[in-house]
């Protein structure tokens, strides 16, 4: 592990005492748990936003040509494509 030095106020740092005293951990393992919530989440939220973007997108372009079999045929189409 790699020792790392912060500064609280007064008030933080007994808030934290106090929470790590009622879970039974330190005040070290109550931030390294808070750091982990943390980044769990934000990833969370990069996930969601792809997903939410990708969504977005479904149904919106349509083919020009009115082709319905392109999701069935699509290995063929990608290869007619390429080949232009």
């Amino acid at each position: 592990m790699v020792r790392v030095q912060i500064q609280l106020d007064q008030a933080r740092h007994r808030q934290l005492k106090k929470r790590a005293k009622r879970l039974g951990v330190s005040v070290a393992e109550l931030v390294r748990r808070s750091i982990d919530a943390d980044f769990q989440s934000r990833e969370g939220d990069a996930t969601a936003d792809r997903v939410r973007r990708a969504l977005s997108v479904v149904g919106k372009y349509a083919d020009p040509e009115g082709a319905t079999h392109i999701a069935r045929d699509h290995d063929t189409v990608l290869a007619e494509a390429y080949r232009r």
